[in-house]
């Protein structure tokens, strides 16, 4: 049976949505905030989401920005926002479609039965272990596998980067596909930045920074992520 994950923090729109989703044979799993859509997704594994933007507690583009880092799940948006440029934000950061509120079950229920057909993307790991970290792209925390208190903070383009390199476990992946991941077209030629940053990720997550196991340099090429 196909699982859906309706996200929405408005009660009538949850209930509405599940009543007319089990009728058709699917399975609902429900949110009304971000974070808890972020660890449904985690733990339920939906077949598709159904999401609402404006949430209480994070934006729904935020949303689909960290769900994409690890997941190609299809993403359905359901928003009462029409501003056309918010509509290409939630597409550029990975939805498949978008619908308006007031909608249309039936017109929902038809965009469902397109993005499902066509979705044919597979999973990436929610979660990656380097050296004595275990480090959650969903909800980016870090913790040691040994159970401690210690901390490591990432900045911003840490983050991005890390995310783009562990993607997809033993690809190689390009300096300039980095570059322009993480910090935009323009700054293709700037592969000092990628070497500056990759070696701030090695000392504070390898456990032997000069020689790294995990997050491993091809000379002339790129970066690679060996789990």
């Amino acid at each position: 049976m196909t699982t859906i994950l309706v996200v929405d923090d408005e009660p009538q729109i949850l209930r509405v949505l599940r009543i007319n989703l089990v009728a058709r044979q699917y399975e609902v799993v429900t949110a009304a905030t971000a974070l808890e859509a972020l660890r449904v997704a985690k733990t339920e594994h939906p077949d598709l989401i159904i999401l609402d933007l404006g949430l209480p507690d994070l934006d729904g583009i935020d949303v689909i920005g960290r769900l994409r880092t690890w997941t190609q799940i299809p993403i359905i948006v359901l928003s009462g926002r029409v501003n056309s440029q918010e509509k290409v934000d939630a597409l550029d950061a990975g939805a498949n479609d978008y619908v308006t509120k007031p909608f249309s079950v039936d017109e929902l229920l038809a965009r469902i039965r397109v993005v499902a057909r066509r979705q044919t993307g597979t999973d990436r790991p929610s979660s990656v272990v380097i050296g004595r970290y275990t480090i959650d792209l969903a909800f980016r925390q870090i913790t040691r596998t040994d159970g401690s208190a210690e901390t490591v903070h990432l900045t911003r383009i840490e983050w991005h980067l890390l995310e783009a390199v562990v993607r997809e476990p033993g690809k190689l992946v390009s300096q300039h596909y980095l570059l322009e991941q993480v910090w935009g077209p323009a700054y293709q030629a700037e592969t000092q930045y990628v070497r500056q940053y990759m070696a701030q990720l090695r000392r504070k997550l390898e456990t032997n920074p000069t020689r790294p196991r995990h997050l491993l340099t091809e000379p002339g090429m790129g970066y690679r992520f060996q789990p």
